[in-house]
C-alpha cells in the first residue's frame, strides 16, 4: 500500500522530474536518506519506470511524424489481448498500447521520421499480424497541450485599440 510520503513523492516527481532529492526533502519535511531510500524502493517496485522529459518537436529542425492508431483484434484463446498488444509494442516505431473500451480494443501511439514511415509500418507490419482485423489511422498534425504542458502559449495583446 503507498504511504502518504510515496504519493507525496511520486507527485512532485510526476510535475517535474527534476527536482532534486533535496529539494523533494524541503518540500515534504524529511531527510534526504529518507527520500533516497524511498524513491530507491519505488524504483526497485517498478512504479517509477521512467524520467521522461517532454520534448516539442515542433520547435526544432528535426522531422517527426506521430500517430495515434485504433486497432480492433479478435482476442486470442487463454491469453486475451495480451499476447497481440506484446507483439505490437515490441515494433520500435510503437511509443504506447493501451487496452481500451468502445468501437476499438487497443490504442498504439507511434513515432517515426514521416507520415509515408508510418504508414508503412501500418500496412506492412501492423495490418499483417495474425489476429488483426482493422486499423485506423490518425496522424497529429499539430500539438496544442501534452501532459499538462502547452505547448503554444499564446500571447495576450497589450495594445490599445485604436478606434
Amino acid at each position: 500500500m503507498i504511504r502518504d510520503l510515496e504519493m507525496s513523492i511520486l507527485e512532485i516527481l510526476h510535475n517535474d522530474a527534476r527536482t532534486t532529492h533535496q529539494e523533494i526533502a524541503r518540500m515534504t519535511g524529511r531527510s534526504v536518506e529518507e527520500i533516497d531510500a524511498v524513491i530507491a524502493s519505488l524504483e526497485a517496485q517498478r512504479i517509477i519506470l521512467k524520467y521522461p522529459a517532454l520534448i516539442n518537436w515542433d520547435a526544432l529542425d528535426q522531422q517527426q511524424a506521430e500517430a495515434l492508431i485504433e486497432v480492433r483484434v479478435t482476442p486470442q484463446r487463454n491469453e486475451g489481448f495480451d499476447a497481440i498488444a506484446e507483439k505490437i509494442y515490441r515494433f520500435e516505431e510503437v511509443s504506447s498500447v493501451y487496452l481500451m473500451s468502445g468501437a476499438y480494443d487497443l490504442l498504439v501511439t507511434t513515432k517515426a521520421g514521416s507520415m509515408k514511415e508510418l504508414a508503412f509500418f501500418v500496412a506492412d507490419k501492423l495490418s499483417t499480424i495474425e489476429n488483426v482485423l482493422s486499423t485506423a489511422t490518425h496522424f497529429i498534425l499539430k500539438k496544442y497541450k501534452s501532459d499538462g504542458v502547452i505547448f503554444d502559449e499564446r500571447r495576450s495583446d497589450d495594445r490599445l485599440a485604436v478606434s
